[in-house]
């Protein structure tokens, strides 16, 4: 790899450790358990949602004209700077949240997660910056992989923290959970120094004396042309509902563990083992992609997720809770061969379709797309599972958004 390839692939090394520890793990039991202690639990869990929610909205709204505005030449890294702090030092701010401050805690967590999707609009966008077409496949899927190795060395550290907290010296695993905020803010700032060293925006359009006026007028430019970018927006459109149903997965997995009967612990070092078993997976998806095409492997995806969601189905209905942990553990496996390289390759795929000089502006509509998709999916489940009392059917509604988006993809050309 290059010196610029190498900076880029550290940044998913640096931001992983955001996605799981504040995402995913130690930030939501925190806030449940402690922040808003005392608080009805709906109630709580609501304002969670909330939170995600409003954030969700603000980066969809942003991305196609901040995108925009940083396809002007020296505008990217500005940009990427700037969500970047404000996801470092947001997130170093959780450290200051307490018992009872859960109003707080959520505006603060807005704030890391604004910071976290709108740094990565533009760190996406560079892929076409530091690599030639032909490696885009492996360089995305490398920035995956490392990834996952990148986001459980500090999730371990701040683990280990907070189950002996009293060998550090703390009186409860509070002040512990606090460190671990602190440790996963420093690692996410340190691992992006070699990024904001070494990547610069080589393809640009050249500055505009009205940038914000213009750009606008080439989000306009861009709807009007939606023909001429028809293999994009198709794309786009099977992207929308494939991922859907990943994120899905992703989001639901250990409250459909729960269900099923899973202990928390169990569930914790699931977590941690799909994290490495996708790191070498994720690798082989850019292997193979080189060997026969993006677009197959994306395929291969789509199809090993409709093996999982065919075989959830079936979890509930075993009676030993062995064997559900057993089959669970199989499929969380599954989950891990495919999860990193089905989202790395969407990116390189969608990178090789959009032209270089706008691609802050494109990959600003591919990340509108990625964040609507993060509704429909989980309300879906949600609302299956309601009405069917069943989290088994609730998985196997998500079958309709693998095929839907499998039928669309077919329709993308591979340039």
């Amino acid at each position: 790899m290059t010196k610029q390839e190498r900076s880029w692939v550290f940044y998913d090394w640096a931001n992983s450790a955001y996605s799981i520890a504040i995402t995913s793990a130690i930030f939501p039991i925190f806030y449940k358990s402690v922040i808003s202690k005392g608080v009805e639990g709906y109630q709580s869990t609501a304002w969670l949602g909330y939170g995600n929610s409003i954030a969700t909205l603000l980066i969809a709204v942003l991305a196609p004209i901040l995108g925009t505005i940083a396809d002007y030449k020296n505008y990217k890294k500005r940009f990427f700077l700037t969500f970047f702090l404000l996801g470092v030092i947001a997130t170093g701010l959780l450290a200051l949240t307490r018992e009872g401050w859960w109003v707080g805690a959520i505006v603060i967590y807005i704030f890391t997660a604004l910071g976290f999707s709108g740094a990565l609009i533009f760190y996406d966008s560079f892929l076409v910056d530091v690599t030639q077409r032909e490696r885009m496949d492996w360089v995305s899927t490398s920035g995956y992989a490392w990834g996952y190795i990148g986001s459980t060395i500090p999730f371990i550290i701040g683990i280990a923290l907070i189950m002996q907290y009293k060998l550090v010296g703390f009186s409860s695993s509070v002040p512990a959970v606090k460190v671990a905020f602190l440790i996963t803010a420093l690692w996410w700032f340190v691992f992006t120094i070699p990024l904001l060293r070494n990547v610069k925006q080589n393809y640009y359009i050249e500055p505009s004396t009205t940038p914000v006026r213009d750009s606008f007028r080439r989000i306009a430019d861009t709807f009007r042309k939606i023909k001429q970018y028809k293999n994009v927006f198709i794309f786009l459109i099977a992207y929308f509902l494939y991922i859907d149903g990943v994120d899905t997965i992703i989001k639901m997995a250990t409250a459909f563990g729960t269900d099923i009967g899973i202990s928390a612990n169990m569930l914790m070092i699931i977590l941690l083992a799909v994290q490495f078993v996708a790191f070498p997976f994720a690798l082989l998806y850019g292997k193979l992609a080189k060997i026969f095409s993006a677009k197959k492997m994306l395929f291969v995806g789509i199809v090993v997720y409709i093996i999982i969601t065919i075989t959830a189905f079936f979890i509930p209905y075993f009676k030993d809770v062995s064997t559900k942990v057993m089959v669970f553990w199989i499929l969380s496996m599954l989950v891990a061969t495919s999860q990193g390289g089905i989202q790395a390759l969407s990116r390189s795929f969608y990178g090789k379709l959009i032209p270089k000089e706008e691609s802050a502006e494109f990959f600003g509509f591919y990340n509108i797309f990625g964040k609507f998709a993060t509704i429909i999916g989980p309300f879906l489940m949600g609302f299956v599972t309601y009405i069917t009392r069943s989290s088994g059917i609730g998985v196997l509604s998500l079958l309709v958004l693998f095929i839907a988006g499998g039928i669309v993809l077919t329709k993308t050309k591979e340039q």
